[in-house]
């Protein structure tokens, strides 16, 4: 998306030191949103490994941010806690203790949530006030500040699916989506802050860089639908069955992957067949990777995307490793989390990389003498 700066790139006369000192600080705050959600992708993942998710069972976004501070709260909140299927199927009898640890990790999700709001609207509208931000920058911040909230709605919307009869987690199809809202804004982000700290795309001459930029596309595309499969993974519990790799249970493909009909359903609903494609996608992100590190390292390009580029080599070998890792531990904690937060930085290094590869194979026009440069991001 195309956005004016005020100013070109760094070190041509048309931008002052104070308008390269508002950059950065922008793109920082942007590049720090990044790593609060990155922390609420890893809370969102420990709150479902460990059954926490349903606990808060009303949405209050003002009065929520104070936790209960009396026993007859406590007691209230409990109560409505044992309404749900959840308690009845799983957590029976566990006692006002045991609802006291579940309800704490979720609380801290949503917190961590309203954190991320405030992160995100109290700088944007100091930078905005003092005319810190470049032109055209605001509107698609005021936007991304939009999609955030849109998010909080769509984790309730994820979180009132485990109150169904007999449901005793979230819909997989909620979680995936909750998943994906989160990743939209972590890579929106992200792409922003880049374009803000590097406006100027260099001019990358030649075949291979043309190449490698569209490896990392691919890689891209590939890695992002990897982890909406890992969504769907999750939301069916599904790597609690089949622990053992490469084979499943001593099948390449599971003899059960198209027992639902018609054949569309095993692609969203069948354990088998979910595992088998999310282990599947995770193989060709993996090769993308790798592949596209190796032709982007051979060729010539700025020092940040060949570091980039060989960060991403580096990250799809240990996410693929965490993956098998986490899946015959039989999905326990450590790794399972682990996994989690590698797939955000094995996304954050492809788009890190393919920003650095966006001026392969494009003509370079500066800009003219004392007019702002026009840059695409």
């Amino acid at each position: 998306m195309p956005f004016d700066l005020p100013g070109s790139a760094i070190g041509l006369p048309t931008e002052t030191s104070a308008e390269r000192r508002n950059r950065r600080l922008v793109a920082l705050w942007l590049f720090g949103l990044c790593g609060m959600i990155l922390v609420m992708v890893v809370l969102g993942g420990a709150t479902r490994l460990t059954g926490s998710g349903l606990s808060i069972m009303e949405w209050a976004p003002l009065s929520g941010i104070l936790p209960p501070r009396t026993e007859a709260e406590w007691q209230r909140l409990f109560a409505l806690y044992q309404q749900i299927p959840q308690y009845q199927l799983q957590h029976a009898g566990f006692g006002l203790d045991g609802f006291r640890q579940i309800f704490w990790l979720e609380w801290i999700h949503r917190l961590w949530g309203r954190l991320i709001g405030a992160a995100l609207l109290l700088p944007l509208a100091g930078f905005a006030a003092a005319g810190m931000l470049p032109r055209g920058l605001w509107p698609r911040l005021a936007a991304l500040f939009v999609l955030g909230g849109l998010q909080g709605a769509v984790g309730w919307f994820m979180v009132a699916s485990g109150w169904f009869a007999d449901a005793t987690a979230v819909s997989p199809y909620r979680l995936t989506i909750h998943l994906g809202f989160a990743l939209a804004l972590y890579a929106a982000l992200l792409w922003t802050g880049l374009g803000v700290l590097h406006p100027a795309a260099p001019r990358l001459a030649g075949a291979r860089p043309r190449t490698a930029r569209a490896l990392a596309m691919a890689a891209t595309s590939l890695i992002a639908l990897t982890i909406l499969a890992g969504g769907l993974t999750a939301g069916l519990h599904a790597g609690l069955d089949y622990n053992s790799f490469p084979l499943m249970d001593g099948h390449l493909i599971p003899p059960g992957y198209a027992r639902l009909h018609p054949f569309v359903r095993n692609l969203t609903e069948n354990i088998a067949a979910v595992q088998f494609d999310h282990r599947l996608l995770a193989t060709a992100s993996a090769t993308a990777a790798l592949l596209t590190a190796w032709v982007g390292l051979g060729g010539v390009g700025p020092r940040r995307a060949r570091r980039a580029l060989l960060a991403l080599g580096l990250i799809a070998i240990a996410q693929y490793a965490l993956g098998v890792a986490t899946l015959l531990s039989v999905v326990q904690l450590a790794p399972a989390l682990a996994h989690q937060a590698g797939a955000v930085l094995l996304l954050t290094a492809a788009l890190v990389s393919l920003h650095g590869l966006r001026g392969a194979g494009r003509p370079h026009h500066g800009p003219a003498p004392g007019r702002p440069a026009t840059v695409s991001t």
